[in-house]
């Protein structure tokens, strides 16, 4: 079960204002990254579980995370139906992130009141994803509809808080161009956790790294 409340995870998203993404089917490779991410001030991490047995490292990471790491967010993301949906919430996953808006999950993840965040491309997908209960929308891939979408959906719906995922970068000019448009929360994968920092298994390099982009965050935003 969620070991957070679907208010809490978004009031987290909100103050920290990013989520690392990542996957491994590697699962000491998994826990050398999300405790650099840990270390570096993280306080959520979007388990991407794209590969075979994802569910299994994914549930022995929540172990880990829940004994080693307080206050570290659990969620996972790719999540492709309800049944899948479930199976992770079932292994602790505090919320689910999907490619596409589907109605089944939100009634799975509603009725054990998880944070969903849907991938969404137009302002029609937004409003559905928004009566169906979603407090944070997923904007993919971001970097197809770049800072000035977000600031177009949110003239006329000011009340909707977006997280683009794909095309963000741990850049000041990046990061300024989507808060400044009005995102709540950026997700952030291979720029962030790089091929380079798992090539090399450099995990201080990627504290360092995710502490500059969440101070660089708290700069823009001011």
């Amino acid at each position: 079960m969620a070991q957070f409340t679907r208010i809490e995870v978004a009031t987290a998203m909100k103050e920290t204002g990013m989520i690392p993404l990542f996957f491994s089917n590697d699962l000491e490779v998994s826990k050398q990254v999300l405790k650099a991410c840990y270390d570096g001030g993280a306080r959520l991490m979007e388990f991407t579980a794209r590969g075979d047995f994802a569910h299994e490292v994914f549930g022995e990471l929540t172990k880990y995370a829940i004994k080693e790491l307080p206050g570290m967010i659990m969620g996972v993301g790719s999540v492709t139906d309800a049944g899948a949906a479930s199976l992770y919430m079932a292994l602790g996953a505090n919320f689910i992130v999907t490619p596409v808006l589907r109605e089944d999950i939100a009634v799975v993840c509603n009725r054990r009141k998880v944070l969903w965040s849907p991938g969404c491309g137009t302002l029609t997908e937004i409003a559905r994803a928004e009566e169906l209960g979603c407090e944070i929308v997923k904007l993919f891939p971001g970097d197809i509809y770049g800072p000035q979408f977000v600031k177009g959906i949110k003239g006329p719906q000011p009340w909707t808080s977006v997280m683009p995922t794909g095309g963000v970068s741990p850049t000041e000019e990046n990061l300024k161009s989507w808060f400044s448009a009005g995102v709540t929360c950026v997700g952030m994968g291979s720029q962030l956790i790089s091929k380079e920092i798992l090539s090399s298994k450099n995990y201080t390099k990627l504290t360092e790294d995710v502490k500059s982009a969440l101070e660089i965050i708290e700069k823009v935003r001011k």
